[in-house]
């Protein structure tokens, strides 16, 4: 639907409220992103136009834009609807459009809503609601309810008798209640601020222990609960384990709405109050407690995703060991082990399948098996997947290799989403030759040279860096996860001659129907020489090229700055910069000295200031360089390998694997992560855990006990800190 700009001016003064930006920023934000810009190249090359808004905040925009023409268009039925029925008043019209909430829209909108027959809509058939006007009056003083609601007595309509008729009376009185706006809205304030969720253990339960034992008889503040106990407390449920409801304060609640229908004497004071008291227990209770348990779902589902997008964040951007010779191993006992060989771009060479871990017959034919491969391949790293037997093949390898000496660094890599990638369509398409576990020893390979550029090849949530993931609500979770590949892809930029089409399809304005044009095109015509020649794929117009060029790298192009993240439109400008010191591009390039001497102020113009300038320059001095720090990986100790062979006190070294709301997870290296609580992660106070720790973070840790049995080992990050260098 096409919007005025009048409409377009309203949404934005919302979202300025909102978000608490400044009027320009946003105007020009809503601009870009309505003009079809993504929210990467706005953040990285339209700086001058947002008052240099990072991501964050200009997704912020993007979903306040979103939720509230969503809610605009709401509105538009709401009013249409109310209309048609001629219930339409200038005051009720004014409270709609002037909404910024959708639950207050649909407040306002309820008593107009077509209703499923109820005990009201009965009372008004057998002809009550004008004695429901006389009761809502209170007009009058002497007497009895009962001598009132007499004229209305008829048998013939399913009234036999006045106390009949005071009931279906008091029922259309109790929807009118029901359905008022202000009403709901203290009733849901009240139950918000002081309401209690419960949770209690299911009859069949009581003398079992499971996982949801701690919240078998719990109670806490529905606004204070963390979002971990929230989720936890709804997937007992979802079990039938637990049951879980909402205390609410009802004696403030029913005051209040008892002096909202109580205005004067009268003698139908308490059926008043019996009318109050029905309407909150039989129709507000019940739908207040739905809405407040979905908001603290959704609440817990925001805070759930953030968490995990965080962690995906770091484990995409984790560091890469870059253009290596690497032998992927994807460990086995009873099925061997597969390793494949990768070049320094990560193409496949050959594959191979040992046992070493099923009797000593089998071990010489695997150490030579493993020595062959190294040295026809010219390996110069291994990585071990961190699964099933693992820390045995680690172990293996590091023995083989030195006592062939040709010792190696041996590195332990997450496995995880890895047996997703390989039964994927994208891996099918890849190897369509090669067996599901040889693919995953690729994967395994290319995840140590460039995590990036193979995780993004698996569903983010497979990838077991989140929390509850699957109770989440999923099309949130997609957004978010999508919106945190495509920020690491465009941020650390892609090779365009090397990339795989999955990677291509996260870069600005490309997708995945572009990436797949762009790979049919390079396996056809070669590798591209310059990034105007993305121009001749198929269906690349000039918009998409705007949007993707700078993320976009060309190694030995024709262009200097190809590869580079300068953005082809800002070429000429920096041709200039160059003329002017009187050196060639690819001499300025080359020089950080004199890049250095370039005055950025004498080069401000329209649509161009310092930001950019600064940017610009920032890349002259590093052209191409990755952002992502330096490849750093954990040692694991040799004689550590199952949980039996920890030992209180011990300090290990490990890594982080998963932050979540109360802690952090470790791999030490023995197929079961501990837990580091919240408590134990630094020698201070932590409040979020992403504070003090981040995933893939290498990290030495304190054992405080281990328990082979129920598999759960406790560490401590803070204590290791206090006791010193990790163990040898």
């Amino acid at each position: 639907m096409k919007q005025s700009g009048e409409h377009i001016q309203m949404l934005i003064s919302y979202i300025v409220a909102a978000t608490g930006l400044k009027q320009l920023q946003v105007e020009q934000t809503v601009a870009l992103l309505q003009d079809g810009a993504t929210v990467p190249f706005i953040a990285r090359y339209r700086k001058e136009q947002t008052g240099e808004l990072d991501e964050v905040q200009i997704r912020a925009v993007e979903e306040r834009l979103a939720y509230y023409s969503e809610l605009e268009e709401r509105k538009v039925t709401v009013l249409k609807s109310i209309d048609e029925q001629g219930k339409l008043t200038p005051e009720l019209r004014a409270r709609i459009e002037t909404s910024r909430q959708k639950t207050e829209v649909e407040d306002l909108y309820l008593p107009y809503k077509p209703k499923r027959r109820t005990k009201a809509t009965i009372a008004r058939e057998r002809g009550l609601e004008p004695l429901a006007e006389i009761v809502a009056a209170q007009g009058i003083t002497v007497g009895t309810p009962e001598e009132a609601a007499l004229p209305f007595v008829n048998p013939d309509r399913e009234v036999p008798d006045a106390a009949a008729a005071l009931d279906g009376a008091g029922h259309i009185l109790a929807e009118r209640l029901s359905d008022n706006a202000d009403a709901r809205a203290v009733v849901r304030r009240l139950t918000n601020e002081q309401g209690i969720m419960t949770a209690r253990v299911a009859a069949d339960y009581k003398e079992q222990v499971t996982k949801f034992e701690m919240y078998y008889d719990f109670q806490e503040s529905l606004k204070a609960i963390p979002s971990h106990r929230m989720l936890a407390m709804r997937r007992g449920e979802k079990e039938e384990i637990l049951y879980l409801s909402i205390s609410a304060p009802v004696e403030q609640i029913l005051a209040g709405l008892k002096s909202r229908l109580i205005l004067r004497p009268s003698i139908f004071g308490l059926l008043l109050e019996r009318v109050a008291e029905d309407a909150y227990k039989r129709l507000i209770a019940p739908s207040i407690e739905v809405e407040l348990r979905l908001e603290s779902k959704e609440r817990a589902d925001v805070a759930a995703i953030k968490i995990f997008a965080r962690n995906l964040r770091e484990l995409l951007l984790a560091p890469p060991a870059g253009g290596k010779r690497v032998l992927g191993i994807d460990p086995g006992f009873r099925t061997g082990s597969k390793l494949a060989a990768v070049d320094t771009t990560g193409r496949f060479l050959e594959h191979v399948t040992i046992y070493p871990h099923i009797g000593e017959g089998r071990l010489p034919q695997a150490r030579q098996e493993l020595l062959r491969i190294v040295a026809t391949h010219s390996i110069e790293m291994v990585a071990v997947g961190n699964g099933t037997a693992g820390r045995e093949m680690e172990i293996f390898v590091k023995e083989t290799l030195a006592a062939a000496g040709r010792p190696l660094p041996v590195v332990s890599v997450s496995e995880a989403g890895a047996s997703v990638y390989s039964a994927s369509d994208i891996a099918r398409e890849e190897f369509p030759d090669l067996d599901l576990t040889v693919r995953g020893a690729i994967s395994i390979a290319r995840r140590l040279q460039d995590p990036l550029g193979e995780l993004v090849k698996v569903d983010p949530k497979s990838i077991g860096v989140g929390q509850y993931q699957h109770d989440v609500n999923q099309g949130m979770l997609k957004k978010s996860l999508d919106g945190v590949v495509e920020s690491c892809v465009n941020y650390v930029g892609v090779d365009l001659n090397t990339a795989s089409w999955a990677l291509l399809a996260y870069v600005s304005g490309v997708g995945p129907s572009l990436a797949k044009a762009i790979t049919h095109y390079r396996d056809e015509n070669g590798s591209f020489v310059s990034r105007k020649e993305l121009l001749k794929v198929p269906r690349f117009g000039a918009k998409a090229f705007e949007q993707s060029a700078g993320f976009l790298r060309i190694r030995g192009g024709k262009h200097p700055l190809d590869n580079s993240a300068v953005h082809p439109e800002r070429y000429k400008l920096v041709e200039s910069m160059a003329a002017d010191l009187g050196v060639s591009l690819a001499g300025l390039i080359a020089d950080p000295a004199l890049v250095s001497r370039i005055d950025l102020k004498r080069y401000v113009a329209e649509g161009v200031g310092l930001p950019t300038l600064s940017d610009i320059i920032e890349e002259l001095k590093k052209p191409g360089r990755d952002p992502r720090s330096q490849f750093k990986t954990a040692s694991f100790r040799d004689d550590i390998r199952e949980i039996g062979d920890l030992k209180e006190g011990m300090i290990l070294q490990g890594a982080v694997t998963n932050v979540t709301a109360f802690g952090a997870f470790v791999d030490i290296g023995v197929h079961q992560d501990g837990l580091v609580h919240i408590s134990h992660l630094a020698g201070r106070y932590v409040k979020d855990p992403n504070d003090a720790v981040r995933a893939g973070q290498v990290v030495n840790v304190k054992v405080l006990s281990a328990d082979p049995q129920r598999k759960r080992i406790a560490l401590s990050i803070k204590e290791a800190e206090q006791g010193g260098k990790a163990a040898n």
